[in-house]
Order: C-alpha cells, then sequence, then structure tokens
C-alpha cells in the first residue's frame, strides 16, 4: 500500500516544526512549494542533502518544486547562535552560487522552478521595504528570536543590523513568491522555521491569504551528538572536487550501526517494505553490514549518478574485498587513480613505497617484507622486485598504491 505524502514524511524523519493544524493537510492537494539556501560555500553538503531528499519526497506526490539559491541573502549571512558571519566577497557569492544552482539541478531529481532571490532584491527601494515589510514587524517580536537572544543577551557578542534584518529579508522572499508563482508552502531545516514564519506573517498581513511552513530536525549523528554540517568541521560535500566520490560512498558505509536506520530512511528512496527487509536482515547479522552497503550506494547513486556508484562499489570491492585491478576498466582506473596514492610501472616495490610516503626508511621496508604486510596483486611479497605491470600494492589493511 503506498503512503499518503504525511504518513511518507513522518516515517522518513521528515517531521518537526510545521503551521499546519494537522499533518493530513498535505494529502489534501498538492500545492507549490519552496526551499532555499545561501551560497555560503561553494558546495552543498550532506545536511543541505537531506532538505533536497525531503523536496524529492514532496514532488513524487505531486507537489510543484521552486528552489530558490539566495544570491541576495548570501551577501548578508544567515545569522548564527555564536557570532557574526565573515561576509563573503560579490565575486565568491556569485561562483557559489553557480555551484550550488548545478547542484540542485543534479540532486533535486524531478522538474523544479530555479530562482535568485538577487533578482528582485537588487532593484528593490529601501524606503518602500521599510514602509511595506519593516511595519509589519515589532521590535518585541523580532527580538524574541532565538538568534538574537543569544547574541545581545549576557556574554553575547551583539549582532549587527545587517544580520538582524536578515528575518525580514527572507521573510520578503516567501511573499515575493507567494505574489508572483502562487508558492504558499515553505519547507526548511527547523533551525530556519523562525525566519520563514516570517514570510508566512507578511504573507497573512499583505495579501490577507494563509501560507505554511513544513520543516524538518536536523539530522544528528548518534553516536558523537553533533549535527551534520560545516560550522561543525565534520562536513561532507557532495562536490567531489571536495569530497571524493571514493569518500563520500565510505562515508556511507562506514555508518555506525546506530545510525543507519534513520540515514537509509533520510537520504534514500526506498519505499517502507524495502527498508523493512534490509533492516530485519541487518538484524540478524549486522557484522555483514548489508544496511550500510545498500544505504552507500542509494545515497552515492543520487547524488553522483549510477555510473560512478557502480564504479566505486567495485573498487571498494577490489580494496578490501579481493579481486584484480586488471579487472577494472579505464573509467574505473581513473577513479581509483584519485582515491589512492599511484606510481608508475617500472620502478622497484622499495622505491615505490619509499617515494608513495607510506614508510619511513627502506629499513623499515625491508621489516615490513620480512614480517608479511606488503602484497601485490594479492600475492605476498618478502623481498624487493621490480613492479612491471598495472598492479595494486597493499600495506597492511588499508593502505594501497596503485601502479600504471
Amino acid at each position: 500500500m503506498n503512503m499518503k505524502l504525511s504518513e511518507e514524511l513522518i516515517w522518513r524523519g521528515f517531521f518537526a516544526e510545521h503551521t499546519l493544524k494537522d499533518p493530513k493537510e498535505l494529502d489534501k492537494k498538492s500545492r507549490k512549494f519552496y526551499l532555499g539556501v545561501d551560497p555560503s560555500a561553494d558546495s552543498l553538503q550532506i545536511g543541505n542533502l537531506a532538505a533536497l531528499m525531503m523536496v524529492r519526497c514532496f514532488a513524487r506526490h505531486g507537489y510543484e518544486a521552486f528552489l530558490l539559491v539566495g544570491g541576495a541573502t548570501g551577501q548578508i549571512g544567515d545569522p548564527k547562535m555564536s557570532e557574526e558571519r565573515q561576509l563573503k566577497s560579490l565575486e565568491e557569492v556569485v561562483r557559489n552560487k553557480k555551484i550550488i544552482s548545478r547542484q540542485f539541478k543534479m540532486v533535486a531529481g524531478a522538474d523544479f522552478t530555479l530562482v535568485d532571490n538577487y533578482d528582485w532584491f537588487k532593484n528593490i527601494n529601501y524606503i518602500e521595504f521599510l514602509r511595506e515589510v519593516g511595519k509589519q514587524f515589532s521590535m518585541t517580536q523580532l527580538l524574541d528570536r532565538e538568534f538574537v537572544k543569544s547574541r545581545i543577551g549576557e556574554g553575547g557578542v551583539g549582532i549587527s543590523y545587517a544580520e538582524f534584518s536578515y528575518s525580514l529579508i527572507q521573510g520578503y522572499d516567501f511573499l515575493h513568491l507567494f505574489r508572483n508563482y502562487g508558492v504558499d508552502l515553505q519547507i526548511c531545516g527547523v533551525d530556519q522555521f523562525g525566519n520563514c514564519v516570517s514570510g508566512m506573517h507578511l504573507i497573512d498581513r499583505l495579501a490577507g491569504e494563509k501560507a505554511d511552513v513544513w520543516s524538518l530536525p536536523l539530522v544528528i549523528d548518534k553516536i558523537t551528538g553533533k549535527k551534520f554540517g560545516k560550522s561543525e568541521g565534520n562536513a561532507v560535500w557532495l562536490a567531489a572536487e571536495k569530497t571524493s566520490v571514493f569518500d563520500f560512498y565510505q562515508f556511507w558505509l562506514n555508518a555506525a550501526d546506530k545510525n543507519v536506520e534513520q540515514f537509509i530512511k533520510i537520504y534514500t528512496e526506498l519505499d517502507k517494505k524495502t527498508v523493512d527487509e534490509i533492516l530485519a536482515d541487518f538484524a540478524k547479522n549486522p557484522s555483514a553490514r548489508t544496511a550500510q552497503k545498500r544505504l552507500a550506494y542509494e545515497v552515492t547513486k543520487i547524488v553522483h549518478g549510477q555510473k560512478l556508484a557502480d564504479n566505486v562499489v567495485k573498487i571498494t570491492t577490489l580494496l578490501f574485498g579481493g579481486g584484480k585491478v586488471q579487472d577494472l576498466n579505464q573509467d574505473e582506473l581513473n577513479q581509483l587513480a584519485l582515491t589512492i596514492p599511484t606510481a608508475r610501472i617500472g620502478e622497484s616495490l622499495i622505491d615505490i613505497l619509499m617515494e608513495s610516503g607510506l614508510t619511513g626508511s627502506k629499513t623499515e621496508v625491508r621489516q615490513q617484507l620480512a614480517s608479511g604486510t606488503i602484497s601485490v596483486n594479492g600475492k605476498k611479497i618478502n623481498k624487493d622486485c621490480p613492479i612491471d605491470d598495472l598492479s595494486l600494492i597493499k600495506k597492511g589493511k588499508n593502505k594501497f598504491i596503485l601502479v600504471k
């Protein structure tokens, strides 16, 4: 039996604060909705990916998606709880905006309308903005926001007028999209809920219409207690230049058992029956890591495409489960060369190990050879020899060199 939208959102964990009387209201008719992201970095990361997976969920149920890249709000910066953001240069904002727009198109999965709030803010009249928007908010209302209270309270570092005004700017985005496109639902991370309600408030005051906000909780690593995001210093990026496809896949493959259920619901589109079967099999034999393997493949396929996902599965099997490097095709060899150190055919084994930086001295290499911790193409080697063919050198359990 297919789930209704409200049921799927709750089952997947896409459910935090919202403004609906009942989540089942989402099932009555499809609506136009939007998600906004500021170009504060040169790539989205897996915290953003959770919100994009929620976009895909709404779209699967017939909702029309609008994705907003904040060319205007990115020049101010979404206020942090602890300190003022450093302003990005205009050149950096433009560059980041292009990258994020490209990632939207790569990951969002369904047809959507891409918008940029710089397009309507670049010619806005400041006095008109204050008259139309500023007059709709009391200072009491704005000072009650958590990020403001944390910045101006005891021990706070203060807040600039620019960041203080961010909520009004974001609220105007919602009003603009409502007026021009009929968008009446905004989705967001729960940390953005207050800013999003500002837009709902404007639509009510200036258009006399009802709009809503639906948020998902922050994804928290149950082992570390930290959220996913660049501010925590643990970002896993969607851009392969920042987090390689191999490392991206390995992140999910190495997910802790405590995290795998929430991850597979949030970061894949597998249906409930399939997920229940995977988790039941996983519960019987956790050491086989069947849930992590399926999770890693599915999320890598969504972000990087099936071809690279298939490549990285084959590479992982080669490195950690056996197989021959000679069985890789050229694309797979190229991917492997981006993943591990490489050396040229024709050098001696000891020289290759020395030049790779995986060992400290020739004496150390000889000791490792004698102890049987070095292998070439799966065969343990106990003395120096030339490497004259395409080969995979392995040192210990997880150090590799591709000779090509």
